[in-house]
This record gives structure tokens, sequence and C-alpha cells, in this order.
């Protein structure tokens, strides 16, 4: 290798690769349903009204999550465009900055071995689940990326002999971490700091309470708790809604948000969202005698991987991207283990992992074949493969052809050279099939392209903020018993949020619905009307069929 791979040079060509690959096509295809979609029409509607304290969908006021979120998105959307550009480009930097924070760490654990901290950077960089935060963009990527930043601090605080300043870094992730996610925010910075109690001897003591503890969790208060505080003097009610609805209800009860998932939903997902590295983590885990690990990495293992899932698992609301704060230390974990193997007994996984990379490259290239012979929900064209096959073939060429003699390195390389083409190849696959992943630029491609982009465009009985995104208006929405169309009307100060949404079993929205549909405007349904509502379609004379999705003018 030209440079040694302890040059911090390998760490910013990786965030340029990896940065590059995100950013290609990044916006290619349209917002997608629900969160990605909810998330870029929040923002957009914040930009636009100027209201940063009250957030909005669909016209109606929004408080299913703390604020930071959107501002970054309305942030994004101002200094970018309003366009999926706009919407990505933050969470992707946000992910960057998380593979530099891995690093840090890396650093910090790994007792400054530069080759270690790169390697935990770029598995984590490479890491399925990871890649999935970044092109999707909800609360849980700046959320980890807080978190990160906060764990790093108070690491460095006590054990890298930093100055107070990083003290103050750990309150002030919190602090954004809990405008940002409430008190799950706090689950990997509190698990840092309670490995830190259990240490082996000889090991440094932390560090004494100071008046900075004191400043920092005021600094806590103040970023963490102002916007809460607000709305609470603004109006009592918050105080049941965030402490009940959101925190003890999420956790406890199922149904509050439809996320229901079995007890070992995260046992099942997260290793299989972290391949091939949680094969790797797992065997040489259950392989290395537990006497013989450091108790730093026994901390690891089960402060901030096996407590968190436990805590996740037994929440009753479930989605993968909540449990991303498990994943630094798998990544840790993953180094440190393979980092026990002789090189022999690396190069067997270097094999085995670009083989496997090879495998699912080599499936991609299939995907043209297979959505034409079997019912996949959507159509890939054949071109598409061309991405997979040069990847394949970059990797049998790297496996075959480069003679580094150290294996980690080339191990690296591999897992970086996969997943730029995985990027690579999945971008077309989704700007071709929108309509079955949720999207809805081709129904508003097909509204400007009959000039009806202007009408008023009525949705029946489905939540479709990607729509109101795409053409920059505000649909009416027809409630006909859809659960996902229940909206926090209780903090609305009138009845003006029914010019965004009907509920049509009650007799108070037949008036406005007769003068809607006089207006000669849009309707939009999914599938096909129910029997009892047919008459919806009486005035209109068009119809065209997109994906699920019929367009009546």
């Amino acid at each position: 290798m030209p440079v040694p791979i302890t040059s911090r040079r390998w760490l910013w060509l990786f965030l340029l690769v990896l940065g590059g690959a995100f950013a290609w096509q990044l916006g290619s295809w349209g917002p997608l349903e629900s969160s990605e979609a909810r998330y870029a029409e929040i923002g957009r509607e914040m930009l636009m009204g100027r209201d940063w304290l009250h957030p909005r969908l669909l016209g109606i006021q929004h408080f299913h999550k703390p604020p930071l979120t959107y501002w970054l998105t309305a942030a994004g959307l101002g200094l970018f465009g309003v366009n999926t550009v706009g919407v990505r480009l933050l969470p992707v930097l946000a992910v960057l900055a998380q593979v530099v924070l891995m690093y840090g760490l890396g650093l910090l654990l790994f007792k400054h071995d530069r080759a270690r901290a790169l390697a935990a950077a770029v598995i984590y960089g490479t890491l399925p689940v990871v890649l999935i935060a970044a092109l999707n963009v909800t609360t849980d990527g700046y959320l980890a990326t807080l978190e990160l930043a906060a764990t790093y601090g108070i690491l460095r605080y006590y054990h890298g002999g930093g100055g107070r300043r990083w003290l103050y870094l750990f309150w002030l992730g919190l602090g954004l971490a809990f405008l940002t996610k409430g008190p799950v925010g706090f689950v990997l910075p509190l698990m840092a700091v309670v490995s830190t109690y259990f240490r082996a001897e000889g090991e440094p003591v932390q560090r004494p309470f100071t008046v900075h503890h004191v400043l920092g969790f005021g600094l806590f208060v103040v970023v963490g708790l102002s916007w809460y505080l607000y709305l609470v003097a603004e109006n009592p009610a918050f105080i049941r809604y965030f402490l009940v609805e959101h925190t003890v209800e999420r956790f406890a009860n199922a149904a509050t948000f439809n996320r229901s998932k079995p007890w070992w939903f995260y046992l099942v997902l997260a290793p299989a969202t972290s391949l091939p590295w949680a094969v790797a983590l797992v065997v040489r885990a259950a392989r290395t005698p537990w006497a013989s690990v450091p108790q730093q990495w026994r901390n690891v293992l089960i402060f901030w991987v096996l407590v968190p899932l436990l805590f996740f698992s037994l929440s009753k609301s479930k989605l993968l991207l909540y449990v991303l704060p498990v994943f630094p230390g798998v990544a840790l974990l993953t180094v440190y283990y393979l980092g026990r193997c002789t090189e022999a007994l690396l190069l067997k996984w270097y094999v085995g992992i670009v083989a496997f990379f090879g495998l699912l490259l080599g499936l991609l290239c299939l995907v043209p074949v297979f959505s034409t012979v079997l019912d996949l929900g959507f159509e890939v064209h054949p071109l598409t493969a061309l991405w997979p096959a040069v990847g394949v073939v970059t990797l049998v060429l790297t496996l075959t052809l480069w003679n580094q003699v150290r294996v980690a390195p080339r191990l690296l390389v591999a897992a970086t050279l996969f997943t730029v083409f995985l990027l690579i190849s999945a971008k077309p696959i989704m700007r071709q099939n929108e309509l079955a992943f949720n999207g809805s630029r081709p129904l508003a491609d097909f509204l400007r392209q009959k000039h009806l982009a202007t009408r008023q465009v009525i949705v029946y009985n489905e939540l479709l903020p990607s729509l109101a995104f795409e053409l920059g208006t505000l649909p009416v929405f027809l409630n006909d018993g859809n659960t996902s169309l229940r909206r926090e009307t209780q903090f609305e100060p009138g009845t003006s949020w029914h010019r965004y949404l009907l509920y049509l079993d009650q007799p108070e929205a037949q008036a406005p619905l007769r003068r809607l549909l006089a207006q000669d405007p849009v309707l939009l349904f999914k599938d096909e009307l129910p029997t009892n509502r047919r008459p919806l379609l009486a005035g209109f004379r068009h119809q065209q069929k997109l994906g699920k999705w019929t367009v009546a003018w």
C-alpha cells in the first residue's frame, strides 16, 4: 500500500468514496411513504410557513416527534432547494459524521491504534442498516449521530485525558438527542457511562465531580427541554401528551402507533441487517473464551449491545431503525474479535466475506430476470444489471490479483467496493419502481402532464404527504376509517383544519364535500372504492390507473 493503513488519509478517502456513492442520483426518486415523506412534507411546510415551534403535517399541527429533525429538514430544503436532494443530503452528512465519530471511539477503545479505529469506521459505514438510515429520512439517523457525539464526549472526558469541552459535548449531545426523539436518546450514552463503572484493576478511576457537571446539566436543560416547556406553557395538555402517549404508551401499548412486532423481531432483524459482519462477530465471540476477554470489551458487549437490544425488544413499538444505537458496539466488537485472529484465519474470513459480497451482487444482476418470471411486485430494466455485474468483476479482480501481504486492508477495501456498487445498483431500481415502493412522483408527473396539477386534489382514505411534497400544495384528505389519518386536531385553535381533512362518517363533512366535488377536482384512491363510496365518482369523466392508484378527473 502506498500509504500506511495507520494514516488518516484512508479515513478521508473512505468518507469521500462513501459520500460520493450516497450522493450519486440521490434525488432520482421522490420521498417514500410513510416516514420519509412525512418528514419531507413537515419540513417543507415549516419552511414555507416560518413557524418553527409548531410543526404541521398537511396543514394540521403534528407533534409526534420533537422538532429537531423537522428543523434540519427545513434547513436542507432552504439550503439545497425544495426537492428530494434537499431532504436527503443532511441525513447523508449525518451518517458520514457517525463514521468519523466511530473512528474517534475506535481510537479511545483501541488505545490509539489507528488501524483498528479505521476498521471500526469502515465496518460501521458498510453495515446495511446504516446505509438504510442514510437514505431513509427519519429521526433515527440524526439521533444516532447525536448519541455517538455524546458517547464520544463522555468517554474522551473520562479516559482520553480531554478537557472539559468534551464534558460539554456530552451534555449538548444529550440535549439535542432529547430534542430529536425524547428519552430514548439517552440509551447509548447512558450505557457508555454505566460501563465505565465496571473496570478491571489498574484502570483509571473516573474524574471527580465538578461545577462543570452542573453547568453541563444546565446546558442540557436549556437545549433539550426548552421547546417542551414552551409548548406546555402554551397548553398544559401537552404534559400528558408527551409523558403518557408518546413515552409510556409508545413503549407499553402496541396499538398506540400500530407498530407491533413480536418480541424476537430485533433478535432476527439486527443480525440480518448487519451481515456479513454479524456472522463474524457471533462466530468469533462464541469461540473465544469469556475469561480471555478484557473487561472493557465485556462491557461493550453487555452494555452497548445486549442491554439496549433487550430494552428495545421489550418495547411494544418496533421499527428497524430504532435499534441503530446497538450498531456502534457491533462494529467495535467485530474489529476486536477479528483482530484476535491469526492472518491465516483472517484470510479465510476474507475469502468468505468477499464471496458473500459477490453472491449478493450476482443476485442483483439477476433481478431483471426474476422480475419478469416471478411476481415480485416491481419491474427492473435489463440494463440495471450492469452496475452489479461490474461490482462482481471488481471484487473478483481484487480477490485474485491484489497481492497485499496483510489481509485486513484487503478486507476493508472489499467491503468499501461492495458498498459502493450496492448503492449504485440499488438506486435505479428505486427510481424505476417509485409507485411500488410507495412514492408519489409518478402521480405528480401524471397530473402535470394532464394539466391537472392546479386543480384541488382529493385523496380518499390514505395519508399521502409525498404527493403534497411533489406538488407543493396541500390535498384534501377524506378519512373513511383509516387510523393512519388520525390527526392531532385537539391542538388546533379552531376548525380551519376542515379545509384539509374530512371525516366521511360525520354529518358535518357532507356539505364541504359537496362543495369540493363541485369545483372540478382530481380524486385519487387506492385499489377500489367501497360500494357505498362509489357515488363519489359520479361527476368524474376520466379515470387512469397508475400502479395501485386510480386518478379520476
